[in-house]
């Protein structure tokens, strides 16, 4: 019964490609010496996340035949969506005013409560590593900024990877 009520179509091995993603971007973000090229550089990995999300999760309901925006699936997008449009608003406003010191912080702490509020309407896994991201952008708050680019690579990298695995263990891919 709790099964019908939830969106099973999240992409494990999606996941993993995102966290495998996120690492590279964090390893070349990490060399840039430009605030903006900083910035780009984090800005093509949310396009690239983007897609493979999208992708993955298209095709894993496929596989399942499960509408994507069925009434679970639908909750999932309309609870993940404010919190990451929240992030793109604080992310053009911090980066004119006080530049990218604070995004990391920002970016996980909101990926993480997209990721709680979807995942209500998903497996139990799923709000759990939201608050996971919760605990890694709070942390990163408080730490020094030089550690940006290690939060990111912890966070949407091996998180992302390791709960990934998890879902695809799990839930089937």
């Amino acid at each position: 019964m709790e099964r019908a009520g939830s969106f099973t179509a999240l992409p494990g091995w999606g996941g993993v490609a995102i966290g495998l993603t996120a690492l590279g971007a964090a390893v070349i973000a990490s060399r840039t010496q430009a605030p903006r090229l900083w910035l780009l550089v984090w800005l093509c990995e949310a396009a690239v996340a983007i897609a493979i999300a999208l992708v993955t999760t298209q095709h894993k309901a496929r596989a399942a035949r499960l509408p994507v925006f069925s009434g679970p699936g639908r909750k999932f997008a309309l609870s993940f969506a404010p919190p990451l449009v929240v992030g793109a608003l604080l992310t053009a406003a911090l980066y004119r005013s006080a530049g990218p010191a604070l995004l990391p912080a920002v970016w996980l702490l909101l990926y993480g409560t997209a990721v709680v509020c979807g995942g209500a309407f998903s497996a139990r896994v799923v709000p759990l590593m939201g608050l996971c991201f919760i605990a890694m952008g709070t942390a990163a708050l408080f730490s020094p900024a030089s550690w940006g680019d290690a939060y990111m690579m912890a966070g949407f990298g091996g998180l992302q990877i390791l709960f990934g695995l998890l879902i695809a263990r799990k839930y089937g891919g």
